[in-house]
C-alpha cells in the first residue's frame, strides 16, 4: 500500500511520515509546492499546487495511495488576519480541488483531513468540554475557512461516498514548529535571551486564554489511527482534553529557561478577536481509536528549548 501526504513540507508533515512509515507500514510520497525545499527521509517527494486544480488528478492516478492526508493549508490565525484571501483561496479553493480529484477516481482511497478546533470559536462555559456536534461559531478568518473546509468534506463524503474522515485538531506544539506560532515563539526567544541576542524580555500577546496543547508526535499517531479505524463522514477531535493557561506555559518555559526573563505585552502580538477557551471533549476519538496523547508537556518545551539551542540559524532576525 502507498500512503500520500499532501503538504508535507510545513511542521507537521516530516513528523507524519514517520508515523506512517512506523505505523501503517506504506510507501510513503509526500507533496510540497513548487519551488519549496523539503528534506524528508526515506519518502518520493513530489511537486504540487493544490491551487492548480488540472494537477492533482494526475498525481493520483500516477501515484495510487491508498490512504491520503491533507495538510495542505494556510494555518496562521495572525496571518489569516492579515492575508484573509490568501487564506481563502489555499484553505477553502484548495481543498475543494483535492475533494473533486479524490471523487474522479476509479477507486475510493481513505482520506484524513486535517481540520482545526479553532472552527468551534466562541464558546460558552456550558459548552465546555467540546464535543464535535457542537455548534460552530468561528472568531477568524483562519476558523471560518477551516470550517468551510469540514462543510464540504461532509457534503462529499455524503453525496459521493466517499471515504472522508475530518479532523478538528487542537493546538499542537514541537520541535521545529515556526516561531509565528505562541509556544515556539516563546521558546526562540528565551534562547535568545540566553544567547545574548535579545534583552531578557519576552514580549507576548494575550496570556489568559487557555488553548488545549498537544505534542505534534502525538497528533500524527492520531491521524494514523483515524485513517484507519475512523468512521467516513465523522469529524474527530484531537486533542488531550485539557485546555491551559497560556500565561502558565510562559511560566513553564521560564522554568525551564537558564536566563533570568522579564515579560512584555506587545500590541502588535494581541489579535483583534480572540476566544477566552477552548478545550476539547475527547471520547469520540477515544471510543473510535483507543488513541490518547502520552508526551507531557513539560518535555515537548524542553524538546523546543533544546531544538533552538542546538539551531542557531533560527534565532537570527
Amino acid at each position: 500500500m502507498k500512503a500520500l501526504i499532501i503538504g508535507a513540507a510545513g511542521f507537521v508533515g516530516p513528523y507524519l511520515a514517520e508515523a506512517v512509515r512506523n505505523n501503517l507500514k506504506c510507501e510513503t510520497v509526500v507533496t510540497k509546492r513548487p519551488g519549496t525545499r523539503t528534506d524528508i527521509p526515506g519518502v518520493q517527494i513530489r511537486d504540487l499546487d493544490i491551487m492548480d486544480e488540472g494537477a492533482i488528478l494526475p498525481l493520483l492516478q500516477d501515484e495510487h495511495p491508498y490512504y491520503i492526508f491533507h495538510l495542505a493549508a494556510q494555518s496562521s490565525v495572525s496571518r489569516s488576519w492579515k492575508d484573509p484571501g490568501l487564506t481563502v483561496n489555499v484553505n477553502v479553493k484548495g481543498t475543494l480541488n483535492l475533494l473533486d480529484a479524490v471523487r474522479q477516481l476509479e477507486y475510493k482511497p481513505k482520506v484524513l483531513m486535517a481540520g482545526s478546533g479553532e472552527e468551534y470559536g466562541y464558546i460558552d462555559p456550558d459548552e465546555i468540554p467540546i464535543k464535535e456536534e457542537q455548534f460552530l461559531r468561528p472568531g477568524n478568518i483562519y476558523a471560518a475557512t477551516k470550517a468551510g473546509q469540514n462543510m464540504m468534506a461532509s457534503v462529499y463524503a455524503q453525496a459521493y461516498n466517499m471515504q472522508l474522515v475530518m479532523t478538528r485538531s487542537f493546538n499542537h506544539m514541537g520541535p521545529g514548529q515556526s516561531p509565528v506560532f505562541v509556544v515556539s515563539d516563546f521558546c526562540r526567544q528565551a534562547v535568545r535571551i540566553e544567547k545574548g541576542l535579545q534583552d531578557p524580555v519576552i514580549r507576548v500577546g494575550n496570556l489568559s486564554s487557555k488553548r488545549d496543547f498537544t505534542d505534534v508526535r502525538d497528533v500524527v499517531n492520531a491521524y494514523t489511527a483515524l485513517i484507519q479505524f475512523g468512521v467516513p463522514g465523522e469529524t474527530y477531535n484531537v486533542g488531550t482534553g485539557k485546555a491551559i493557561e497560556i500565561r502558565s506555559l510562559l511560566d513553564k518555559i521560564i522554568e525551564l529557561s537558564s536566563a533570568k526573563i522579564d515579560v512584555e505585552v506587545d500590541k502588535a502580538k494581541l489579535r483583534p478577536v480572540d476566544v477566552p477557551v477552548i478545550e476539547p471533549d475527547m471520547t469520540k476519538m477515544y471510543k473510535a481509536t483507543g488513541w490518547t496523547p502520552a508526551i507531557p508537556l513539560e518535555q515537548t518545551i524542553k524538546d523546543m528549548l533544546d531544538h533552538y539551542r542546538c539551531h542557531d540559524e533560527l534565532l537570527n532576525d
